[in-house]
């Protein structure tokens, strides 16, 4: 079980936190459509967790969004990235519900939020209302569903969250039920030798274990020939009704002769422990193969909150001549199950593949500073940038060096310190520090100049460059032509892009006074609503100025017509 301090379970069972208390009849669904989820709560993602579920909303936006229960909004932020437009609304009971990647919000917030954006002069703003400023009812409508910051697609994320700890919370336990009659499914099983003299299957590396299926419905692996410390891996999923998407489980547990060894299960987590996710996978297989294999061992640096049971932090000890019976248990959050047994045999053999050899001229002690001098440029980790010691595989290079390979998880941002005193102060303005993709094309990092040095931060390995963007933003009309005739117009079209640095910032002006024109960056366009502002000149400027991230700046100014 989970292990609380007393105080700290009685202060939760007076607000309702106790795990075997969550309310299920407060909250009724955000949407009025049938709930598919494209998004489990704790799936695996890029360097956390995720803290809600996705639910499909039937591959459009619009739809409307409803409050959850009674409740007053406490938060309104509207991002480029994250959440995108979001809404936080803080129920009586304890609980605050979260709406992310909304299209727009109901009427009442709408005019709320336009105020600010227009007095702030930026499409982007955040604001934490005063309670009770913005209440809203069970049922009420509050946004329309929408694609808006870094989603991939229209969906709505949705949160419940703890008001006091901000932890969030399984959704579906609070009663908001998602079909799912199927079983999860495992794709791959691993076995990883932990110590410099364990061995699997004649192997000093980690090896993948065939399995099948039995007649009464569990999975039986290959017997598994090991000695010494040996640890579990495994890559699966879970597929709900009606989606065809590969979710994450919900439940995992490890046991060996019939005592648990490892069990964890997606209940809950804090925002500030997600990073550790790259701690229950295999980081260096996810660099290598783009996939992601859970361990049932923990690694060191391992501080997740998620575990319910670990003995001998998973790691099975196989004597000679001695066998045993490990039995991996997946579940989804409706009770399905798959059973993977797997027969391990205590049998030394001859190694036929042995640990790859990694040293190198230069080591990283993890609880320590470690500063490396890269010829061109200087590369400084704090402590605990990294889990655990290692060697560091570096290239040194004038304005290109290599920071080993993005195999190595870091958990605190690092420091890259490039020497430009040979550029000139006007190459220096459109010079900028960048990561260079697997297909060696730059990606802009935030760059700070001072003197003779940029420096920029990071918690990607990789190779970095000094690269020169030396051509303004592009900017033309997407739905207009100059000196056309608008009337039966709803909104202006624009579209901005860069080719290198990225866009920095945007302004407009229609007829000399600032207006809000929304960016969506995964289209590169700008968009104003003619509901905004009340024209009253036929005749109308826009003008649209573009600064890219090194400061090249570019201008439409463009006339149109409109009664």
């Amino acid at each position: 079980m989970k292990r609380f301090t007393l105080g700290l379970i009685l202060l939760f069972s007076l607000f309702g936190y106790c795990q075997e208390n969550y309310p299920q009849d407060a909250f009724r669904s955000p949407l009025d459509v049938p709930l598919i989820l494209a998004g489990t709560f704790g799936e695996l993602r890029s360097n956390h967790f995720h803290g809600g579920i996705d639910i499909k909303t039937q591959q459009r936006e619009g739809l409307p969004v409803y409050g959850i229960a009674e409740g007053t909004i406490t938060r309104i932020k509207v991002s480029l990235w994250g959440y995108g437009k979001v809404l936080y609304i803080a129920h009586p009971n304890g609980y605050t519900s979260v709406y992310g990647h909304l299209q727009k919000f109901s009427p009442k917030i709408e005019e709320y939020v336009k105020k600010l954006q227009y007095e702030k002069k930026s499409y982007e703003v955040e604001t934490f209302p005063d309670y009770g400023e913005l209440k809203i009812e069970k049922g009420e409508l509050i946004a329309y569903s929408g694609n808006t910051g870094g989603s991939a697609g229209p969906h709505l994320h949705f949160e419940i969250r703890s008001s006091i700890s901000e932890k969030p919370t399984n959704p579906m336990l609070y009663g908001i039920d998602i079909p799912d009659a199927t079983n999860p499914t495992l794709e791959k099983l691993f076995v990883y030798p932990l110590s410099g003299n364990s061995q699997v299957n004649q192997s000093r590396e980690r090896v993948q274990v065939n399995f099948s299926r039995q007649p009464d419905g569990t999975y039986l692996a290959s017997t598994v020939n090991a000695l010494g410390k040996i640890g579990i891996g495994f890559v699966g999923f879970d597929r709900l009704d009606m989606a065809a998407n590969k979710n994450g489980v919900y439940a995992v547990s490890l046991s060996v002769n019939g005592k648990t060894y490892c069990s964890y299960d997606f209940e809950s987590f804090s925002f500030g422990e997600t990073r550790y996710i790259n701690t229950l996978i295999d980081y260096d297989y996810l660099g290598r193969y783009r996939e992601r294999i859970q361990k049932l061992f923990k690694s060191p640096g391992n501080y997740l909150s998620i575990y319910e049971e670990v003995y001998n932090n998973g790691i099975i000890d196989v004597s000679e001549g001695l066998s045993y019976n490990l039995q991996l248990k997946v579940s989804d959050f409706k009770g399905n199950k798959v059973i993977l047994n797997i027969p391990v045999e205590g049998k030394k053999e001859e190694i036929k593949i042995d640990k790859e050899d990694d040293r190198t001229d230069y080591y990283v002690i993890a609880k320590k500073p470690n500063n490396f001098d890269l010829g061109g440029a200087k590369v400084f980790f704090p402590e605990n940038t990294f889990y655990e010691d290692f060697y560091i595989d570096l290239k040194k290079g004038r304005d290109t060096v290599t920071i080993h390979r993005n195999t190595v998880p870091a958990h605190r941002n690092f420091t890259i310190t490039f020497d430009v005193e040979r550029y000139s102060e006007e190459e220096r303005k459109q010079t900028f520090i960048a990561r260079l993709d697997d297909r060696l094309n730059p990606r802009y990092l935030n760059t700070y100049k001072r003197g003779n040095t940029f420096t920029a931060r990071t918690r990607d390995l990789g190779t970095y460059t000094l690269a020169k963007d030396t051509v303004p933003p592009t900017i033309r009309t997407k739905n207009f032509k100059e000196k056309q005739w608008l009337n039966n117009y709803r909104y202006l079209s624009v579209h901005i892009s860069d080719d290198l640095s990225g866009v920095d910032s945007y302004s407009a002006t229609l007829n000399g006074e600032w207006i809000l024109m929304e960016y969506e960056p995964k289209t590169n366009t700008l968009t104003y609503n003619f509901d905004d502002k009340i024209l009253d000149k036929k005749q109308c400027v826009l003008e649209v100025n573009v600064t890219d991230n090194v400061g090249n700046k570019s201008t439409l100014s463009t006339p149109f017509y409109r009664n």
